[in-house]
């Protein structure tokens, strides 16, 4: 299993275009979750963001305070690219694992996945450390068997109760209903709050 997923990687798989997972727009899920959230003030976090759809999407509908990392440089690139006002300095080309800030809410779309599923465990404890009091993680989680075939890697709902229960309040572990049709009954919501 290659577990070398780092940011040469990365950088290749933009370069050379091979980007699959991008839809090209803000996923059906990731939209109506942001289209119910009222306070345009909350410190949001997307880590792996790619080209980051839900970002622009975010930036669009009011929300200023939002933070972005990508192990790989062109996403980022492709972001401000097509959000030119966004602050340079919320946009950082780091390791998730290295980032020190804190935040109320981090987006999870398709960064999990990506991750060799060795670092599962660190991932469940990094996004404890990087939440305020209360704050949430939220997005959707694939929804089908682990291989070692990734990226990106599968997973189950046992698993991910199993990384993130005791630190987390489960609010939301569920089907997906509004997936989009190639990730179709592969997908599950979420909602998890720091305890």
């Amino acid at each position: 299993m290659n577990t070398n997923f780092n940011k040469d990687y990365w950088e290749t798989k933009y370069k050379n275009n091979k980007t699959g997972w991008d839809i090209g727009y803000v996923s059906t899920p990731m939209k109506l979750y942001i289209d119910q959230l009222t306070n345009k003030n909350l410190q949001i976090l997307v880590p792996g963001a790619g080209n980051g759809h839900e970002i622009e999407y975010l930036y669009n509908k009011g929300f200023k305070n939002i933070s972005v990392i990508d192990i790989a440089e062109q996403p980022l690139k492709n972001i401000k690219s097509r959000i030119p006002n966004f602050p340079n300095n919320k946009l950082f080309h780091q390791n998730f694992f290295e980032h020190q800030h804190s935040y109320d809410l981090i987006l999870e779309q398709t960064f999990f996945c990506a991750l060799h599923p060795s670092l599962r465990n660190l991932y469940g404890q990094k996004m404890f450390e990087l939440l305020n009091k209360k704050g949430k993680i939220a997005g959707v989680l694939f929804d089908f068997e682990l291989t070692t075939a990734g990226p990106p890697f599968g997973g189950s709902e046992k698993e991910y109760k199993s990384i993130f229960e005791q630190k987390f309040q489960i609010k939301v572990l569920e089907k997906c209903f509004n997936s989009i049709k190639p990730r179709h009954d592969r997908e599950l919501f979420f909602i998890f709050e720091k305890k």
